[in-house]
Order: C-alpha cells, then structure tokens, then sequence
C-alpha cells in the first residue's frame, strides 16, 4: 500500500508539472499572458497576480502583486528631516550621460562667471541638447579624464543663487517640436531617459509611453513621498508637459503597500499603476515590464520624481530649479538624515564630522546598485542617495559555515534570516567569496519578477550573440534590475557590468 501511494504522488506530481508547461505554452501562444496574468494550475502559489486586492487607497488603477524578490533589511535609515548643508562646489560629470562624447563642447573655461541653467557644455554629435550649471557661480576647474576626456566640470557655488531667464512658453500656440526644442535649450531635456540603453532621447523620437516610479523599494532607499512635500505643484506641471511629449500615456508607478503622498495618488492626466511586493517592485523596469513591456524597436521613457519636478519648475518658476533632496544613509553615520542641496553637489560636505570611523566606503546610490565615491567626489546627475558602509576587507573564518553569523540571506541559510525576517543588519563591503564558474542555479530568476531567463541571457552577452541577447529581454533591462540576481549569484559574476556591455553592443550595432 506505501508503494501504491508513493507511485500515486509521484504520478500526481508529473501531472501537474506537465499540466503547468502546456498552461503556460497556450497561455503565451493565445497572447493571454500579455495582460499581466500569471496562469497556473495552483494560481494561489503564482509568482505574481494582477488584479490583487490592495488597500482601500489603491482602488483606481491596475494593480499588481509581486512575490518574488528579496528586501535587504539594513541599519541607516534616514530620518525624517530636511537639513540644510552648505555645499561650496558642484559639478556638472559628462561621463553620467551613456552615450555622450568623451569630449564634449565645453562652453567655459576656469574662471567664468555662469548663472543656474546657462550653458557649460554639449555633445557634438547632438549640439541641440544643452547641459546647463545646476548653480550660480565660477568655473573653478575643467577636469580631465583617461584620453583627456571630460571628466567634469566644476563650479564654486554662489552664496545667493542667480538664475538665467526665459521666455514663458506658450502651450495654446507651440506645437510639440517647439516644446522639445524649449525643453533641450533650457537643459531639462537630459532629465529624460530613455529604455532601452538608458541614454537621454533623440529630440526627433516620440516614446511609446513614459514611465515615473514613485517609491524605491532598494536598501535604505529615500522615501519619495517625503521628497516632494512641497513641491506637489511643481511636480504635476511635469506630468502635464510629459503628456504632451507623447502619443501614449504618462504611467506612475504607485506603492500598494503604504499610502503614498496625495501628489502621487491624486496626480491628474496619467494611469495609476500600484504594485505590491519585495524589492525590485519599485524597479520602473520592472513596472514597465508588467505594465506595457519593451519590444524590439520600441522606445520609452522614464524619469525619477525629482527630474518631474525640475521639468516643472521650468513653466511654473521660469527657471532651471536644480534643486535635490539626498537621503543619506548608512550605519557608519552618526546622523543618517535627508540634506537639501543641488544637483551636483560636493560629497564632502555631507559626510564631514558626520562619520563614525574613517574605515567606511563611501557609495552614490544604494548597495546594490551605486557608484563608489570618495569624499572629495560629486553627486551623480540622476543620484538622490549617499550609502556610507564599512569597508569589509578582513577575512572571515568560515564564512557561511558560522551558524551565529547574521548576515541577510535569500536562501535563509543563516538561522537569523530565517527566524527574524525583519531584523535590520549593518552592511559592509565584504563579497565573501571569489569569482567562481558560472554554472546553472536558477537563484536569478527566484529573484527577478520577470518573464526573463537572466543566467542565459548574461551567457549570451558573453558570447556576443546578438538574437539570443534580443530574444531572451535585453531590452527590457537595466542594471538596477539585476542588482539583486548579482547579489544572490553564488558564481559572484558581475551581472551589472556584463549587462551593460551587452547593451552598448546592441546600441553600436543600431
């Protein structure tokens, strides 16, 4: 009888996994899985659901549920306040625009005088596309790079700031290459991105649709809707000059877990899209995938909340408002807190008298997907986080198998991961392991909420095929999208980097 009842549950098993394929084949066949629905045979243990109930605030909109991914639960929140830090120097880094020439049209030289929003520098192979000072002040140096390239251009910051004036934009009599042409000399255009590759848009391209996150779901993350407590008016005078940018829609990404900011919930002129899950679900990546996914020849685009607000305050101030608000972040702060600053601004200011040790590693962005920087270095242009860790270069003696070690894990083999999946840790740099073969483990897809193979397609980059690379959701991609499969990677390869060599190679080859 035991025999009979092992041979009944294994047969019932290979059923249902057989079962389970040929669903989903259909499903892709019919084109029934483009609206978003995860078909299964057991649909409460599905990966991911739309149409989920959400709270009460969530009611307009499409809804969706994300169950794979992983929250990384770190010490350092920044609290809740806005402090004002003076910051003497700001730059303006050619090298954060992918795509742009090494050596740009610079426009001034060391000792100029420039208001907020006049011209530093621009592409020569796009001279319509101006990049403006973010502040009023002097040039104080043109830094130099590998092969003399453009490393950055720096400006001593005015006490009171100045601003460059323009003209008030007519919207009842412009047409729409008007409009772009007025966002490009202004030098907001560079606030746009666009997917695939991450490079700011050709003026002559008209997006499929353009896509804002409005919560950030990584490590210690700022918290959006304290950003833009203030500057709501701004931010909706954005949403409207997106609007008209495009023949599609104007999609905000909304947190289905917490009520977001009434600037998010009650924004006019744009589909509300709440999503619900772990982290990457506050990924824009990840919303475009399960909104209106990235096909070969299309183009969208995205912005971040704070670039919104900058657009806006273009019509609603008539000026270049380069005004941010960076979290800063990290156990190794004696005060983690939000700063109100400028795009730009010098690092140093941020993290002077303010560290607990001098052994940290100092990261633009979030853990898992920031730049290292040292104090003498300069906000990215898209960077609203400083991360501060401490520098993990001491050996540790039998790594994983210390069972008293609490470290966060995926796979819960550390006991306090599995027991207390909210506890808070302090993060260091330490990767615990060497690069190893690159072999199958399916711990990628455990993490990525999307209909992507990762491990194969960084197999493909590798191997510099081209229809394997478009076929397997390259375009769909970015490098925040595969920090957390880089991070889970027991392989320990650099997932990021080889994602975005892939992308280059599909940009050069048209």
């Amino acid at each position: 009888m035991g025999l009979i009842l092992v041979a009944a549950i294994i047969l019932l098993a290979a059923v249902s996994l057989v079962g389970e394929s040929l669903l989903g084949i259909e499903a892709k066949q019919t084109g029934a899985d483009k609206s978003g629905n995860n078909y299964s045979i057991f649909p409460s243990f599905a990966t991911n659901s739309t149409g989920a109930d959400l709270p009460e605030f969530a009611s307009k909109g499409t809804s969706t549920v994300l169950k794979k991914g992983f929250d990384i639960m770190l010490e350092g929140d920044a609290a809740k306040e806005l402090v004002e830090l003076p910051s003497s120097t700001f730059a303006v880094q050619p090298p954060n625009f992918l795509g742009i020439s090494p050596i740009p049209k610079v426009e001034v030289v060391a000792g100029d005088e420039v208001k907020a929003g006049d011209i530093i520098f621009y592409d020569k192979k796009r001279p319509e596309v101006k990049y403006v000072a973010p502040v009023s002040g002097e040039v104080v140096a043109v830094n130099r790079g590998a092969k003399r390239s453009i490393a950055e251009v720096v400006i001593l910051g005015d006490k009171e700031m100045k601003y460059r004036t323009y003209e008030a934009f007519d919207f009842a009599t412009a047409s729409r290459e008007d409009l772009v042409n007025y966002l490009a000399s202004s030098g907001v255009w560079p606030m746009i991105r666009q997917r695939p590759y991450d490079v700011v848009p050709n003026l002559d391209d008209i997006p499929k649709n353009i896509f804002i996150s409005t919560f950030d779901t990584a490590p210690l993350a700022p918290d959006l809707n304290f950003v833009v407590q203030g500057r709501e008016v701004a931010f909706q005078k954005g949403l409207d000059v997106l609007n008209k940018l495009t023949e599609g829609k104007v999609h905000l990404g909304l947190n289905g877990k917490e009520k977001p900011a009434a600037a998010f919930i009650d924004a006019q002129g744009v589909e509300l899209n709440w999503f619900s899950g772990p982290h990457p679900a506050g990924n824009v990546g990840v919303q475009i995938h399960h909104t209106d996914p990235i096909n070969a020849g299309d183009k969208v685009w995205v912005l971040g909340v704070q670039e919104v607000i900058t657009l806006g305050a273009l019509f609603t101030e008539g000026r270049f408002n380069a005004e941010r608000v960076v979290a800063l972040t990290g156990a190794e702060l004696k005060k983690p807190t939000y700063v109100k600053t400028y795009l730009g601004a010098n690092i140093e200011n941020f993290v002077k008298d303010n560290l607990t040790n001098d052994h940290v590693r100092i990261v633009a962005g979030d853990v898992l997907s920031g730049k290292q920087k040292t104090a003498q270095g300069f906000l990215d242009f898209y960077t609203d986080q400083i991360t501060v860790l401490e520098e993990g270069d001491e050996y540790e003696m039998f790594g994983w198998l210390v069972p008293t070690s609490s470290k966060p894990s995926v796979s819960n083999t550390f006991p306090t991961s599995a027991l207390f999946p909210d506890i808070k840790y302090k993060a260091n740099t330490n990767t615990r392991g060497e690069r190893r073969a690159f072999v199958v483990t399916g711990q990628y897809e455990k993490v990525l909420p999307m209909d992507i193979y990762p491990q194969h397609l960084m197999k493909a980059i590798m191997a510099n095929d081209f229809e394997r690379m478009e076929g397997l959701g390259l375009y769909e991609l970015s490098e925040e999208d595969l920090a957390l499969c880089e991070f889970t990677c027991t392989s320990k390869m650099p997932l990021q980097k080889i994602l975005r060599e892939g992308l280059n190679t599909m940009r050069d080859q048209g």
